[in-house]
């Protein structure tokens, strides 16, 4: 029963990568650990390899799309590899707790930024300085040998809030970046960290099958609408990770109290009415920024 649900899960691994370019691993740790039983550190050293077999076959029908910046990804996946092996050979002197609630943390930060940023412009690619892009990705890639994440839920945010890409690009392109420093923060981590090979490539085979679903519709979806639906998504994700975290004491004051529930309720709220203010603010902000009053700006058409 287990191993059905670790492979359904698995299928929603891949589809999120074919979508939205991320969430891989941010799905897979928690489904090895609380799912397939899989202790913290092994099921991290799991997920690097689940995630970048699967982003590699996931970013061939973006490349065949021509939703792949061939050239910033390459920069940006080198720097990253470099900076996840780093990561991977730190992270064995690291409590696996420590490990996963700063992985929460991280999370639910980018996925505020998503949510609360204006679209990425939609006139063309950004061509970013070197350094930054060499800088960036190695930070990107020191997190993702760390905590075990392919890297999706923060290059696609530096892609399009620092890169100036497009969404449905951004996704494309880091599929390939994903792919790179997986590898590389796995290889950090074979040092001192044995697979699980047979439930292993059993999760990859579903998750490569998600992924091909998942690429088809990433086209086709509104870049705006895409993009929010990535940032509520990694939240949600966030969450739950910090929960499941947190010691028994807080867990019931929060779950099973009045008082609890209505902390949770008032957060709920506050968050929600904060996001919808902030998109009234950039809804007033694009007529001018598009040229024409009234009109908003068009997303970047899919170039095939």
């Amino acid at each position: 029963m287990a191993l059905a649900l670790t492979l359904a899960a698995a299928l929603a691994v891949g589809v999120s990568l074919g979508l939205l370019g991320g969430g891989g691993s941010i799905l897979t740790v928690p489904i090895l650990v609380y799912v397939a039983g899989v202790e913290t550190k092994q099921a991290i050293a799991m997920s690097l390899f689940v995630v970048g077999a699967t982003a590699l076959a996931g970013v061939l029908p973006h490349a065949r799309a021509g939703r792949v910046r061939w050239r910033t990804g390459l920069v940006f996946g080198g720097a990253g590899m470099a900076g996840a092996y780093a990561g991977g050979r730190l992270a064995a002197h690291i409590p696996s707790t420590v490990l996963l609630a700063a992985f929460a943390v991280m999370m639910a930060v980018t996925a505020l930024a998503m949510l609360r940023s204006r679209p990425a412009p939609t006139g063309g690619p950004v061509e970013r300085p070197m350094p930054r892009i060499l800088a960036e990705g190695l930070a990107v890639g020191v997190v993702t040998g760390l905590v075990g994440a392919g890297g999706g839920f923060l290059v696609v945010p530096a892609l399009v809030l620092l890169g100036g890409l497009s969404m449905p690009v951004a996704v494309g392109t880091s599929l390939m970046v994903i792919a790179m420093k997986s590898f590389a923060g796995l290889a950090g981590y074979l040092h001192s960290v044995d697979l699980d090979w047979p439930l292993t490539l059993a999760v990859t085979g579903a998750a490569v099958l998600g992924a091909l679903a998942g690429a088809w519709p990433a086209g086709r979806i509104d870049p705006v609408r895409l993009r929010q639906a990535f940032g509520w998504f990694v939240l949600v994700m966030a969450a739950i990770v910090l929960t499941q975290q947190a010691p028994a004491a807080a867990r019931h004051a929060l779950f099973a109290t009045p008082g609890g529930w209505a902390a949770l309720a008032a957060v709920t709220v506050s968050f929600t009415v904060a996001v919808a203010f902030q998109k009234r603010k950039t809804k007033r902000r694009e007529p001018s920024a598009g040229g024409e009053q009234g009109h908003a700006t068009r997303p970047e058409p899919v170039r095939r």
